[in-house]
Parts: structure tokens; sequence; C-alpha cells
């Protein structure tokens, strides 16, 4: 400004050039900012369209080696936090080399398949060289087939025996003053018990069947028609549908009850929720979003369970309803509906913020070594590091060591993730991010939620993510993209009870149309519980 006084001095003798020339500066000037405002817009729109073209065309995976696309760490500490000594150094928990991946041989993978073995003998036993008459000295194995039997149905025809007294009326002794004889051919017909549903030819079998295609293999009932048509059978979805509905009042409910009660005597329950729409839905219209709650128990518990539940909103008021006064810890995404929870202690999640800086990472691969995103997700991937090995995995997250005590764990983590998770935060200061961007998002986010994310190392049985839920949900996802949605109320309901049982059983390594088949051959209210 000086310079430019003097400029004007030196340049302009009368004071209408002044101004003018004032105004032109006063003009460069807000042309500049205009610029700068703009090329700051122009690089997150260019950010956001390339997150864009990455949820269309690019890979999924939040893998280091992925979206870093190198399998070495990039350099994570300046000079002066290496001073501090944030590197765990402890070669029981950070040194441990990689375990040999052993290669299972095929009769181990299929040492449960039934096997046929089809017996070849020797049709001419005489020697082609001297004539004489040869012995089976042994067998010798060729090799395996895989064989595929198309499923089939058939009819399972209930016929009662029809039994009758050809005593009845022959004898003139049992007549009495008021008749004069009692009922000729007495006739009995065989007991046979009730179908499973009223009217309908539904058997255990086939309702599992059915149940495991729509929840565990993600197949619409409309598709599930036609491949049925296609092996002879002219089952309609919407009969399918009703079933499924009848079934899970009379044997899913009582069962995904005790689910419940059991759920929230856990020490750790994981939270999510995701969209599902209801187009029959009374005072809403169809195209507004519903939601399909999952929770679940933590890894520190030896049995899983999952339950989903179905609600109109996302509203906190649901999850505060259905966990009552749970007062263990809660572990969840950003979400502050969670807060409603009085007595639960509230956790949060590290996965959603690598997940942020992953988002934030910059499009040209030649700017991660000196971008702050990159340098957010190294944070959180040596977080994780950590707690693979306090779980005895190595790099390749393969078993080799018994996981520490929850005692251990907390010790551990209080030398070990600590001094990681301090110099995050410290570092985290020191970024300046424009503002708007994705990774102007991912330190709002971090620094919004640390109360909660720095919750895991108050306990050795706080998991550092929510995962867990996260995974629990994606086949309900997945399900969503082939059904679309549910028509009723009750068809959202029945969902969620199927999914929780579907899911648990899966989950506790399962068949699950057998253990479906089990439960509906039981009688109605009989716990045959998922584990």
């Amino acid at each position: 400004m000086e310079r430019l006084d003097f400029l004007l001095r030196e340049a302009i003798r009368t004071p209408e050039m002044e101004l003018k020339v004032r105004a032109v500066f006063a003009e460069n000037t807000a042309l500049h900012e205009e610029v700068s405002q703009l090329k700051d817009e122009n690089a997150i729109l260019k950010e956001r369209l390339a997150w864009f073209e990455k949820q269309v065309y690019g890979q999924k995976s939040e893998k280091s080696e992925v979206v870093l696309e190198t399998a070495e760490q990039l350099p994570l500490f300046d000079e002066a936090e290496q001073t501090a000594d944030v590197n765990p150094k402890n070669p029981e928990y950070i040194d441990v080399k990689a375990g040999k991946r052993v290669k299972r041989t095929r009769d181990e993978i299929y040492a449960d398949l039934e096997v046929e073995e089809v017996y070849h003998e020797v049709e001419d036993k005489t020697c082609n060289r001297c004539g004489s008459e040869m012995t089976v000295i042994g067998k010798e194995k060729i090799r395996d087939e895989l064989v595929y039997v198309r499923p089939h149905f058939y009819i399972r025809r209930h016929i009662a025996e029809v039994v009758k007294c050809t005593a009845c009326g022959m004898d003139e002794a049992r007549d009495n003053e008021y008749s004069d004889d009692i009922e000729k051919c007495h006739i009995r017909t065989a007991e046979v018990s009730a179908p499973m549903i009223p009217h309908s030819f539904c058997t255990p079998e086939l309702l599992a069947h059915i149940a495991c295609e729509k929840y565990c293999k993600a197949v619409p009932l409309t598709r599930l028609e036609k491949d049925l048509k296609a092996k002879g059978v002219n089952l309609s979805s919407t009969t399918m549908a009703n079933w499924i509905i009848m079934a899970s009042q009379r044997w899913l409910k009582p069962v995904w009850e005790q689910m419940h009660r059991e759920l929230v005597t856990s020490s750790v329950i994981h939270a999510d929720e995701t969209v599902v729409q209801v187009l029959h839905e009374p005072g809403r219209k169809a195209k507004t979003d519903s939601r399909m709650w999952v929770y679940c128990n933590g890894k520190v518990d030896g049995k899983s369970n999952i339950l989903f539940d179905y609600q109109p909103t996302r509203n906190g008021d649901h999850a505060a309803r259905f966990l009552g006064n749970y007062s263990g810890y809660i572990v969840c995404d950003g979400y502050d509906a969670y807060n409603k929870l009085k007595k639960a202690v509230r956790c949060g999640c590290w996965a959603h913020v690598r997940r942020k800086f992953v988002d934030a990472l910059p499009g040209d691969k030649e700017l991660l070594p000196t971008s702050a995103a990159a340098k957010g997700v190294e944070y959180c991937n040596q977080l994780f590091m950590l707690e693979r090995y306090y779980s005895g995995r190595n790099e390749k997250d393969e078993q080799i060591a018994d996981p520490m005590s929850s005692e251990e764990r907390h010790n551990a983590r209080q030398t070990q993730s600590k001094p990681v998770v301090d110099a995050f935060y410290t570092w985290l200061d020191t970024v300046e991010p424009a503002g708007g961007s994705n990774l102007a998002k991912a330190v709002q986010y971090a620094k919004n939620e640390k109360r909660y994310l720095c919750r895991f190392l108050e306990s050795g049985d706080i998991p550092i993510d929510n995962n867990r839920a996260e995974n629990a949900i994606r086949p309900m996802c997945v399900g969503r993209r082939n059904w679309l949605f549910s028509a009723s109320v009750k068809g959202a309901d029945a969902s969620a009870m199927m999914y929780s049982i579907a899911a648990t059983a899966c989950a506790n390594g399962l068949k699950v149309e057998e253990y479906l088949t089990e439960l509906f051959r039981s009688l109605p209210g009989t716990l045959v519980m998922p584990w």
C-alpha cells in the first residue's frame, strides 16, 4: 500500500485521476479475490466429480494398497514426532513375522461332502501275456468329480387310515330301553397333524428354502417365482410373501424377542441404520424413506447376536426405546441421535474417520507423498495395525497367536495406541484445508468426534470401529438392490425378523436352511435359538 501511494503521488497530479486509479486498483483486488474464490469452488467441484466417478466406475475397496496404490506405508511421522517415540517398539506386538499360508488340499476343502464311490472292475482278468488268471492286488484312486444333483420337489400326501368296529350293533345285550341298538359300524380315522399354515400346502422344508433364497442369497420373490416355475412348481410371490409374514409371527417373533432380551445384557452393542422403502405405510408417501436399524453384540462375546428392527424414521427415540435402560458401551457412527441413550456410553468409529480421509485423497497419485489426507489415512492405519496385533493376527490377517485379554489390551492401548491418537490430534491442529473440501469435512469430523473416538482407550472391551454392525447390515443392503422395497409394514417387520434370524445363524456357523427347517418343524413359540 505504501508503494502504491508513492506511485500515485509521483504519477498522478490531479485528484480526479487519483480516484480513477484507486478505483482500478480496488476493482483489480476484488477480481483477484473472486478468482481465488472461484478456484476454490472449482477444486471442490472437481473433488466431488472425482468421488462420484469413483463410486460409479472405480474400486470400492478401502484397502491401503488400493487407495494409496502401494503396499508400503507412507512417511507417517515428522522428525519432531519421531523423537517423541510414538512408534511402538515392542517386538511382541509389532515385529511379528508373517505366517506361512498353508494351501489346503481338495480333500480337506470337500471333507464334509458325501462321497459316492464308483468301482471299476477289470472286465477281462486273463493275462494278455501268458493266459493265466490274474488276481486283484488292490485299488487305485484315479480322480474325484464334483456332482450337482438338481433340487427336486415332490408331494407329501397325508393319507389317514380308517378303521371300523364290526361288533357294534351286533350284540343284543348292549341294547337299552331308549334305543334298539348302539351305532352300527363305528368308524374312526387316524389323527393327522395340522398343516404348518392353515389351508396351505406349505412345509417347513419349502418355507426354509424360500426364506434362505431371499434373505441369504438376496433373490427377490418375483425372481424366485420364475425359478420355481421353471422347475415345475407354480407358486406366486404373493403367496410366498404371506407365508413369510405368518411364519414370522408364529415362529420367529418369540425367538427374536429372546434374542432381544439377551442382547441388552451384552457389555458392548454395535448400532447402525440404513434406508428401506415401504410402499403402503399409513400416513406416509410411498417414496418416503424408512429405516432398518441393526444392533449386534461385540466381538468379545462368545456368540453372535444380530437384530434388525424396522422403524418409519431415523429418530433416535427408536434406539432409546429398543435398548431401554441399557448402560453398557454403544459403538456407532457420528449420528448424534444416539445421545438419546441416556445411560449408555457412546463410542466412536475410527473406520469412519479413515473413510473420510480416503474420500479426500487426491486423484493424482503423485501427490500422495505430500497429501494431508494420505497422512490422515496412515495415522488410522497405524491404530488398526496395533489392534490387529492385539488380536494375535499378522499383516495377512492370519491368526498366529492367542488374542490379548481385556486387561492386557487396555494396558497395550495406553502405552502404544494412545501416543498415536495424541500425535494424530496434534497434527490435526496444523491442517488448514479449504472450506467445503472433503479434507475439511474429514478434519472437522475427527475433531467433533474426538470425545467418542478416544473412548476405546478406556477399556479393552471397547472395539475401535463399528465394522461389526456394518458387516451385519451389508446383506440386507445387497438384497435391497434386488427387491427394492417392502409392500407393507407387516412385510417390513417380517423382513426384520427374518434377517435377524438368518444373519445370526450364519454368523454362528449354522447352515441357515437346515436351522430354519428345524425351527419351522417345532411347535410355534418353541425357542430354537440360532446359535
